[in-house]
């Protein structure tokens, strides 16, 4: 006797996974940028159960392919059930993300969902860490310093945009072009290249083009100092870039709001430190 196998019941008879232990759990949404995006397990066949602390808002769910990747997505107010028809290889991650109804911080819940060989997520608690009043505290400083940088570079923010743009130029200012130098025997991982001085009656002001050199960590100018070469320091009132960051092989210019030198001293050596003061560039052979 033969026996003939459908292609369905041929299916059937492939060797199938073994089954994996299902777990009850609680995983906590991030509160900031920095913090890893916690993981959910899932598994094709299995149900996960997610229970939130706070009401959801159904409508801003997001599933990252819903539509060819899952079997069933249930949004309730305080839950949210899935299965996936297609689960996540080795090292893939799908997200999902809703936002609460009740405007606390963090105002959404992000997880994300991966695949395990030995083990899966049947329910999970979704729970929001409480701030602490020191944390609050300290958050709050540190927007309200912030504040304080973000004032101080709108007032003194007019000029280097217009160095950025290619607007402002030698016509009615005293301007001198210079070629920057790195100090002897510096090896921080940045260059510079040529720059263009500006000095008026009021104000002053060096541009700079900066290289942040492949395979350097990106770099922002957080402060930098002027001074003669016979040591006369020169105050610094801001420090620009023209991109916010910069990232390794690129360049941008970067401009340095003096005011003007007292002396009639023309050569100084600019040195330009990141927001941390470890990644410094001094300059040399700067005219002004």
């Amino acid at each position: 006797m033969v026996l003939v196998l459908t292609g369905a019941t041929a299916t059937a008879q492939q060797p199938q996974s073994p089954a994996r232990e299902q777990q009850q759990r609680q995983v906590v949404v991030l509160n900031g940028p920095g913090e890893p995006v916690p993981e959910v397990r899932v598994a094709a066949g299995v149900s996960t159960y997610l229970r939130f602390n706070a009401p959801i808002d159904r409508a801003s769910l997001e599933v990252e392919g819903r539509a060819t990747r899952f079997k069933l997505v249930d949004p309730g107010e305080y839950t949210l059930t899935l299965e996936v028809a297609v689960e996540p290889g080795p090292g893939e991650k799908l997200g999902v993300r809703v936002r609460y109804k009740d405007g606390s911080s963090p105002a959404y819940a992000a997880l994300a969902l991966v695949s395990h060989p030995t083990l899966v997520d049947k329910e999970v608690e979704v729970v929001r860490r409480p701030r602490t009043v020191e944390a609050l505290e300290a958050r709050l400083s540190h927007v309200e310093a912030e504040l304080v940088s973000l004032k101080a570079q709108c007032a003194q923010s007019g000029l280097p945009s217009l160095a950025f743009s290619g607007v402002l130029n030698s016509e009615g200012v005293s301007a001198k072009s210079f070629f920057g130098k790195p100090a002897p025997g510096y090896k921080g991982g940045l260059e510079p290249g040529p720059g263009t001085s500006y000095r008026g009656t009021l104000w002053a002001m060096v541009v700079v083009q900066v290289r942040n050199l492949p395979g350097q960590p990106a770099w922002v100018p957080g402060a930098a100092l002027l001074t003669s070469v016979k040591g006369t320091p020169v105050k610094v009132l801001s420090v620009h870039m023209e991109k916010p960051q910069l990232q390794p092989g690129e360049f941008a210019l970067v401009a340095v709001m003096v005011e003007p030198p007292a002396s009639n001293e023309v050569l100084f050596r600019l040195e330009l430190m990141d927001t941390t003061g470890g990644r410094r560039l001094p300059i040399t052979e700067v005219e002004l």
